[in-house]
């Protein structure tokens, strides 16, 4: 099994430089992360718990807005291909297979703002 789990994007406006910009979402087993397109600024999450759960049983209301998405992936737990629901707030990082219910929990663990010296 391939360890790229879910790539996307999301076009929203970014918690650090308040523009309209693509978040790129990128979640395998050992980490997750959000990254903004246009300033850097990116979230790392890591994991705390995998179970199956009911929808929404890991997600606490947080500082941002809730991103809740739905994303085609292979279940690392019942191995079916189908949708995927993502759950992502500013410290907590969810994604629950439709199919089982096996849950991947993220806490969040670094922000930092990366800077691009090329464009400078």
């Amino acid at each position: 099994m391939s360890d790229r789990f879910i790539f996307t994007k999301y076009r929203t406006d970014c918690y650090h430089c308040k523009q309209i910009a693509d978040q790129t979402i990128k979640a395998v087993p050992y980490q997750a992360q959000v990254a903004c397109d246009n300033c850097g600024a990116t979230r790392i999450y890591v994991p705390r718990v995998q179970d199956v759960a009911k929808s929404g049983s890991y997600t606490k209301i947080g500082c941002y807005d809730l991103w809740e998405l739905v994303e085609t992936a292979q279940c690392r737990h019942c191995h079916v291909t189908g949708p995927h629901a993502l759950t992502i707030g500013c410290r907590h990082f969810t994604i629950r297979c439709n199919n089982c219910g096996f849950t991947h929990f993220y806490k969040s663990d670094i922000e930092y703002i990366a800077k691009d010296e090329l464009k400078n």
